[in-house]
C-alpha cells in the first residue's frame, strides 16, 4: 500500500466516532466522527424533527409505504461527507432515527395492543434470564449477486416488472400486495436520488480521488456497477442504509466476498484498469470501513466454498482479501473460512498464521457439517452446497431463508430451577414450573427428571411466545431494502422476511450447555454417588453461594466429571441432553410456515445470563459467567484439545442445523513452527471429519496474559476470540480476563 495510505487510514478510523474518546460498541451509532459538510443537509436535531412530520402525515399509511417515506426523508436529507482521505462517502445520519417511529413503534403495539396476553411470559422469561427473547431483524444477507449485477436502479425497476407481473397474473393487487411494491419503489427510487446527490457533491472536490469517486458514483447511479470498486462502493452504500436507516443488520459482505467480487477483479485486471496492488489499496480502503464503525459483535463475511463441480471456490483474490487484512492488522470486519480439506494448504497456513499471532478474527465453518445440518430441514444439495454464512456463523439457503433468532434458552437456569422449585429467588416469583422441594427428589433420577422438567418447560414457553411475535415480523419492520433483492418474495408480492422465501425459519439457542452438564455431573457425584452431601444441605450451600462450603465446591470443581475432557459419563450425559434439544427443536413447524433451528451457540449470554443464574453445582458462584457455544466450563477442561474435540462431536454437530460452535484454547508451546502448524490443521481435520460445523483459536499464555492484565499499555492490539468475535484484551472486563485466564492456566 503506498506511503499515503497510512495517512488516509487515521483518518478513516475517525470517520464514525472519535477512536481516542470513550466509547460503547454496543451503542456504536449514537457516535459522529467526521462532521459533515453543513451545506449538504440538515442537523440530526432537524432530521429527527422532520421524521416527527414524516410520521404524523403517514400514521394511517400502511407500514411499508410509512417506513419507506421515512427512510426517503433521511436520505434526502441527511447530510453527507466525501473526503480525499477515502473512497467511500459519509452518510451523517446513521443512527437509525427511523426506528422510533417505525420499527420500535410498531413492535411496541404488537406487544401491546395485538397480543398483550403474551407481554407479562415474555417480560418474565426475559428478567430472569431463563430465557432472552426480542423480535429479531439482525441476521439478513440480501442477494449479492442481484445487488451487484442490478445495481441500484436495476433492482428498482425489476420491482415494477413484478409488480406489473402480478398484477397481470391476479387482474389486480390487493391491500397488502400495493403496499409491499409501493414500500420498495419508494425506497429504491430514494435510494437512487441519494446516490446522485453525492455524485453532485463529488463534482464540488478537487481531491486526488475524487475524479475515481465522482466516476464510479455517476455509473451506479445509472446502473449496476462496472468494476470491482463501484461493487464494494454498491456493497458499501447498500450495507450503511440497509443497517443504519433502514433497520436491518447486514449479516455478510457478499455471498461469499471472494466469489462476489471475483467477476469484477478478473475483468480488472484482464482490461488493465486496476493492476493487483492498485485492487488491494481500494480493499484496505473497503475493510477499513468496518472497523471504523467499531460494532462489538463484528461485522461478518466469508471465504471460500466448493462448486458444483467439487472444486475449492479460493481463488486469487481471497489470498488478496487475507493479505489485505493481515497488513492492516484489524478484526473488525471477522472472516468465517468455508472449509474442507481441498482449501490450499498455503492459504490455510497464512491464516493459522495469523491466529497464532492473534491477529485477525478468524473461525472455520466446515462445510461437511455444515451442508449436513441444511440437508436436515429439506434444503436441496444444491441449496445446501451454496449456502450462506450469516452472522457468526449461522447457516441459511443463500436467497432463499430467513432465520428470526428466537430465544436464547438457558439451560443453566433450568438446573437453579430444580433446586427452587421453579421460583426465580432473585425475581422474587415463580417463573419455572413446580418439580417438588429438594427433600421429594430422593434419587438421581428423580433430580434429572425435574431437570428435564424445567428445561422443557423454558423450551415450550419460549416457542409458544416466539409462535405468537413472529407472525408480525412483517408488520413490525417491512424490509423494503431486503425485499427487493429476493425474487421470491416479488413473485407473490409479500415481505421477503415474513414469508416472502422459501424458508421462514426460526432460531432457539442453547445457552450454558457444558455448565448444565457439569452441574448434573457435580449432583450425581456429590450426592447420589459419594454420597458427599444431601441434596437438601447442597442446596443450601447453593442458597449461601458456597458461602462457609468452599471445600465442598472445590469438591465438586476437582473431582466430579467434566464435559470436554473426554470423560465416558460426563460426554455420554451431555450427548443425551444435545439431542434432547435438538429432537425437541428440529423441524418443529414455527408460526411463519417454516421450522425451528436449534443452535448451540451462547453470542453474549453467556456473561448476561449468567449474571442473572444463582449458584450452581459444578462449583460455579451466583452472578459468574456460564460456559458458552459448545465449549468447556471456564477451567474444565483438562485433558486437552484432541479430548475437547472428541467431547464435542459427541453432540452429534450437525443436528444443530442452524449452528454450532467450539471454542479451542492452547498453549503456544504446542503450536510453534511448522509442526505447530500441522497441530492445528490435523485438530481442524478431525472435527471437520466428524461433522463439526463451527471451530475457532485462543492461542494463549496463561503467563503473558497475567502481564497485559497487570500492563495493559504493552498489550494496546491483543486480540481475544470472545464468542463468534474479536475484541481487545484491554476492553474485557477484568472478571471476563480471569475466566480467559484460568482455562489458559489449564493448558499449560
Amino acid at each position: 500500500m503506498t506511503g499515503s495510505f497510512e495517512n488516509d487510514r487515521k483518518a478513516i478510523e475517525r470517520k464514525y466516532h472519535d477512536p481516542l474518546a470513550p466509547f460503547d460498541s454496543y451503542k456504536r451509532m449514537a457516535y459522529h466522527g467526521w462532521e459533515a459538510d453543513e451545506s449538504t443537509g440538515k442537523t440530526i436535531d432537524e432530521i429527527k424533527a422532520g421524521l416527527n412530520v414524516v410520521a404524523e402525515r403517514y400514521a394511517d399509511a400502511p407500514h411499508p409505504i410509512a417506513k419507506a417515506r421515512a427512510v426517503e426523508y433521511v436520505l434526502d436529507n441527511t447530510r453527507v461527507d466525501i473526503r480525499d482521505e477515502d473512497y467511500f462517502p459519509l452518510i451523517y445520519t446513521w443512527g437509525r432515527e427511523t426506528a422510533e417511529h417505525t420499527c420500535e413503534k410498531w413492535r411496541n403495539e404488537v406487544f401491546t395492543e395485538k397480543i398483550p396476553g403474551i407481554k407479562p411470559d415474555y417480560d418474565l422469561l426475559n428478567a430472569s434470564g431463563a430465557s432472552n427473547m426480542w423480535p429479531d431483524f439482525d441476521h439478513v444477507i440480501p442477494d449479492w449477486d442481484a445487488v451487484l449485477s442490478l445495481g441500484f436502479t436495476g433492482l428498482l425497476a425489476r420491482a415494477k416488472e413484478y409488480r406489473g407481473k402480478l398484477l397481470f397474473s391476479q387482474g389486480a393487487l390487493n391491500v397488502e400486495q400495493t403496499a409491499f411494491f409501493d414500500g420498495i419503489e419508494i425506497e429504491y427510487a430514494a435510494i437512487v436520488r441519494f446516490v446522485r446527490r453525492l455524485y453532485d457533491l463529488s463534482l464540488t472536490r478537487r481531491g486526488e480521488k475524487s475524479s475515481r469517486i465522482s466516476s464510479a458514483l455517476r455509473s451506479i447511479s445509472q446502473g449496476a456497477p462496472q468494476d470491482i470498486y463501484e461493487a464494494m462502493l454498491v456493497m458499501y452504500l447498500y450495507f450503511m442504509i440497509s443497517e443504519s436507516i433502514d433497520c436491518y443488520q447486514v449479516r455478510s459482505l457478499g455471498n461469499g466476498l471472494d466469489h462476489t467480487l471475483f467477476r469484477f477483479y478478473e475483468a480488472d485486471l484482464g482490461s488493465g484498469r486496476y493492476t493487483r496492488d492498485e485492487i488491494k489499496e481500494l480493499l484496505g480502503y473497503f475493510l477499513l470501513q468496518w472497523s471504523a464503525i467499531g460494532n462489538y459483535w463484528g461485522q461478518p463475511l466469508y471465504l471460500g466454498g466448493t462448486d458444483e463441480e467439487g472444486k475449492c471456490k479460493i481463488n486469487a483474490l481471497s489470498y488478496d482479501i487475507i493479505d489485505v487484512y493481515s497488513r492492516l492488522g484489524i478484526y473488525n470486519p471477522k472472516i468465517q473460512i468455508k472449509y474442507s480439506p481441498l482449501v490450499p494448504r498455503d492459504f490455510l497456513y497464512k491464516i493459522l498464521s495469523s491466529i497464532r499471532q492473534n491477529v485477525g478474527s478468524y473461525v472455520f465453518c466446515c462445510e461437511k457439517g455444515m451442508i449436513k445440518a441444511i440437508r436436515s430441514y429439506g434444503a436441496t444439495e444444491k441449496e445446501a452446497r451454496s449456502y450462506d454464512i450469516r452472522g457468526c456463523y449461522e447457516t441459511g439457503v443463500r436467497a432463499n431463508e430467513v432465520s428470526a433468532v428466537s430465544a436464547y434458552v438457558n439451560v443453566l437456569k433450568a438446573v437453579e430451577y430444580v433446586f427452587s422449585d421453579g421460583f426465580d429467588v432473585r425475581l422474587g416469583k415463580q417463573v419455572g414450573v413446580k418439580t417438588g422441594k429438594t427433600e421429594t427428589l430422593t434419587t438421581f433420577e428423580d433430580f434429572y427428571a425435574a431437570f428435564i422438567a424445567q428445561w422443557s418447560f423454558l423450551i415450550e414457553k419460549s416457542i409458544s411466545i416466539a409462535d405468537e411475535f413472529e407472525k408480525y415480523l412483517g408488520y413490525m419492520n417491512p424490509s423494503n431494502m431486503y425485499s427487493a433483492t429476493v425474487k421470491g418474495g416479488m413473485q407473490k408480492g409479500v415481505d421477503a422476511y415474513q414469508s416472502g422465501v422459501k424458508y421462514n425459519n426460526s432460531a432457539l439457542l442453547c445457552c450454558g450447555f457444558a455448565s448444565a452438564v457439569d452441574s448434573l455431573e457435580a449432583v450425581k457425584y456429590l450426592v447420589f454417588d459419594t454420597k458427599t452431601v444431601s441434596l437438601s444441605a447442597l442446596k443450601e450451600a447453593l442458597d449461601n453461594d458456597w458461602e462457609g462450603s468452599e471445600k465442598l465446591r472445590l469438591t465438586a470443581q476437582k473431582f466430579a466429571p467434566k464435559y470436554g475432557n473426554g470423560n465416558k459419563e460426563a460426554d455420554e450425559t451431555a450427548a443425551a441432553l444435545a439431542r434432547y434439544f435438538t429432537l425437541k427443536v428440529a423441524n418443529r413447524p414455527n408460526s411463519r410456515g417454516g421450522v425451528y433451528k436449534p443452535i448451540m451457540h451462547s453470542a453474549m449470554q453467556f456473561v448476561w445470563q449468567g449474571a442473572k443464574t444463582a449458584a450452581t453445582p459444578d462449583g460455579r458462584k451466583s452472578g459468574e459467567e456460564a460456559s458458552k457455544n459448545a465449549s468447556p466450563s471456564v477451567g474444565a477442561d483438562r485433558n486437552g484439545a484432541t479430548a475437547l474435540i472428541k467431547s464435542a462431536l459427541g453432540l452429534d454437530p450437525y443436528t444443530f442445523t442452524e449452528s454450532f460452535c467450539l471454542d479451542v484454547m492452547l498453549h503456544p508451546s504446542a503450536v510453534e513452527g511448522d509442526d505447530g502448524l500441522a497441530a492445528i490443521k490435523g485438530l481442524l481435520d478431525v472435527y471437520y471429519d466428524g461433522d463439526g460445523q463451527s471451530v475457532q483459536f485462543n492461542i494463549f499464555d496463561s503467563k503473558m496474559l497475567r502481564d497485559a492484565q497487570a500492563h495493559p499499555e504493552k498489550y494496546a492490539n491483543l486480540q481475544v476470540r470472545v464468542c463468534g468475535w474479536n475484541v481487545l484484551w484491554n476492553n474485557l472486563s477484568p472478571a471476563e480476563q480471569e475466566a480467559y485466564i484460568k482455562r489458559a492456566e489449564n493448558i499449560a
